[in-house]
């Protein structure tokens, strides 16, 4: 909604901001979940999800890796006119977006340390669909099991291995985001 001026409502961007907040906590929270977003409509090929995603989470503090197609001056622009946020090399982000292939190795992001296990990096998975089927899912806050289509199953039991250690997903497709933190065990 545009106020007098052409401006963007403080209130209703705020309040955006705080629904899509606790949209991506809960899929945080329950490892399979998905959830909707919705927002301002970010550049191809970033979808609106992965978008939400960097809005909410990312500010001038929080580097950036863009991988494939994403990384690309409309996409790099937006994300520093909009979060501040630098965009750096693999080894240096909190936040990696891309395809799966284009994320590849992931040995190469910062995967924590015993003192400072939150030091890792989280990676925006930008994905064809979002589906709660595929590989089963039990962990922290999965009451018995769910289920998440992946793009394969080792690269993540061996993410799980190294808990507390290890990166953490947000799968993206669309307007829907689902989310595989590290303590979560796939089957």
């Amino acid at each position: 909604m545009l106020a007098e001026g052409g401006q963007m409502d403080i209130e209703d961007r705020s309040t955006r901001l705080a629904i899509t907040f606790r949209s991506v906590m809960q899929a945080i929270a329950k490892p399979g979940r998905i959830e909707t977003l919705t927002g301002e409509v970010p550049p191809a090929p970033l979808s609106v999800a992965a978008g939400a995603v960097l809005l909410t989470l990312a500010d001038h503090d929080t580097p950036i890796h863009l991988a494939g197609k994403v990384e690309c001056p409309d996409v790099e622009s937006w994300i520093r006119f909009h979060c501040g946020a630098p965009i750096v090399g693999r080894s240096e982000c909190m936040f990696a977006v891309g395809r799966w292939d284009d994320l590849a190795p992931l040995a190469r992001y910062p995967l924590g340390s015993a003192d400072y296990p939150d030091s890792s990096a989280t990676l925006i998975v930008e994905c064809a669909h979002v589906e709660a089927r595929g590989v089963t899912l039990t962990g922290p806050g999965i009451r018995e099991a769910s289920a998440l289509n992946l793009p394969e199953r080792a690269a993540f039991q061996a993410n799980h291995a190294r808990f507390p250690c290890g990166l953490d997903f947000l799968f993206t497709a669309g307007d829907r985001v689902a989310a595989l933190p590290r303590s979560t065990k796939i089957h």
